[in-house]
């Protein structure tokens, strides 16, 4: 088939749009990516709102796809596993596998935005424009108008895909169809978050461990700081947004923002000079799960991305799943391309139960995080997990989602969640004591 004779409208090119860019550039497509926002290579846009992503097994494989993995490596941190910090300042670390070579990578956001963005405008096929805001669509005749300047400008395509995040503007127009039955879902936590800094050494250097995520777990709130490159860490506070002795609403002073790291997170505090005018300063964000159906209207439309999925960050997963979505449908390309119907029919009914398996992970995670992993069953359980990972070839649930990116999210999740009944059961019944490694391997897997 002739794709340099198709033209394929992507709105929004963040992280999902613009790999999606770059793969349908490759296969020859006549590209128009357009984003409401500026170049953010030209213009600082994180506002402090962006959480640091962790890049793993799941979007290494759809980079690996496109070519690029090798130039995000250099933009990475490996971070072998969660450094827990209690109350009193003690810490641990929970490796997140028993197999070397296992780990997540700290990558920045906007860095791996714009490595994205670069290696799509090295094809002629393909033309970005920036603050061009998407004002409509009409999705039967496949045109979709934008706002440039003070002009509205109409662009016809063989197909468009909206990769325009939680806010999608193609989203909306399949809810206003009523012919599609469309069915939605937003689902808020109680939580919010703020982006607060540990800086780097006047040296450079890391003011803690950099080869971990960072854990102060609290019941109800939290604390969690990534590893950046020059030598600072993303940290990143989740609070109730109100109603809480400790929320967004009543930390409005300096004195109360001190006194509540001071209390919860002393050790935290040392390492932040700038605590007060972070907290002022940045924003704070909302925590919310999107579910949607369909993704597709007939064959002429998709969304993708958060659009069709937005997950909240707690199993580092968002950024990977939306990855993967590029690399599951690029396999339907190949195998239907020319029907764009057959492709996203396909599509859909693969991928959608796993991006609903991979937002309740992330929900589930986020109470494991604030409340479990300073827990001593919890800790018995991951010591036993790590033991089983190292002797047998077993995967927790984190490393069926993290590391086995030959499996589904929902297949993860429903053999992950089941291991963990099993061996909650016996730590919590005292039965783990009395047996050796290989009878719990064996257990698991016989019950399984």
């Amino acid at each position: 088939m002739d794709t340099s004779k198709e033209k394929i409208l992507i709105i929004g090119a963040g992280l999902c749009g613009s790999l999606l860019a770059l793969r349908l550039a490759q296969r020859g497509y006549q590209i128009e990516l357009r984003e409401e926002r500026s170049d953010l290579r030209k213009t600082d846009i994180s506002a402090g709102k962006s959480i640091n992503l962790a890049f793993s097994d799941r979007g290494i494989k759809a980079l690996k796809l496109a070519g690029v993995v090798d130039k995000v490596f250099p933009l990475c941190i490996p971070m072998n596993g969660r450094m827990i910090h209690s109350i009193e300042g003690e810490t641990f670390l929970s490796s997140y596998s028993g197999r070397p070579g296992e780990y997540i990578n700290s990558v920045s956001r906007g860095e791996l935005n714009a490595l994205l963005l670069d290696e799509v405008e090295k094809f002629e096929n393909v033309n970005i424009v920036f603050n061009s805001p998407c004002t409509g669509i009409e999705l039967e005749q496949n045109k979709a108008t934008f706002k440039v300047d003070d002009t509205i400008e109409g662009f016809h395509a063989n197909v468009i895909f909206g990769a325009d995040g939680v806010g999608s503007v193609l989203r909306k127009e399949f809810f206003n169809q009523r012919e599609m039955l469309f069915s939605y879902s937003q689902d808020f936590l109680a939580h919010g978050y703020k982006e607060l800094t540990i800086p780097a050494l006047d040296t450079g250097g890391f003011r803690t461990e950099k080869k971990a995520l960072h854990i102060w777990p609290r019941g109800k709130y939290m604390l969690i700081a990534l590893p950046n490159l020059d030598g600072s860490f993303t940290v990143t506070l989740f609070l109730e947004h109100s109603g809480a002795k400790y929320s967004f609403e009543e930390l409005n002073s300096k004195e109360k923002v001190v006194s509540f790291f001071r209390e919860q997170f002393a050790d935290a505090l040392e390492l932040m000079p700038n605590l007060v005018d972070d907290y002022f300063e940045n924003p704070v964000g909302n925590l919310g799960t999107i579910k949607c159906r369909p993704w597709v209207y007939k064959g002429k439309s998709l969304l993708i991305g958060d659009a069709a999925h937005a997950v909240v960050p707690f199993y580092g997963q968002g950024m990977n799943a939306s990855f993967e979505d590029v690399y599951v449908l690029d396999g339907y390309i190949e195998k239907y391309e020319g029907d764009w119907d057959k492709v996203f029919t396909a599509y859909e009914n693969e991928r959608k139960k796993d991006a609903d398996a991979i937002g309740d992970l992330a929900v589930e995670n986020f109470y494991e995080m604030r409340d479990h992993v300073a827990n001593p069953d919890f800790k018995k359980k991951r010591q036993i997990e790590m033991e089983l990972e190292t002797s047998f070839d077993y995967y927790s649930k984190y490393s069926l989602v993290t590391f086995r990116e030959d499996i589904s999210y929902s297949e993860a999740k429903k053999k992950g969640n089941y291991q963990d009944k099993v061996l909650l059961e016996l730590i919590v019944n005292s039965e783990i004591e009395k047996l050796d490694l290989a009878t719990i391997f064996n257990k698991i897997k016989h019950d399984a």
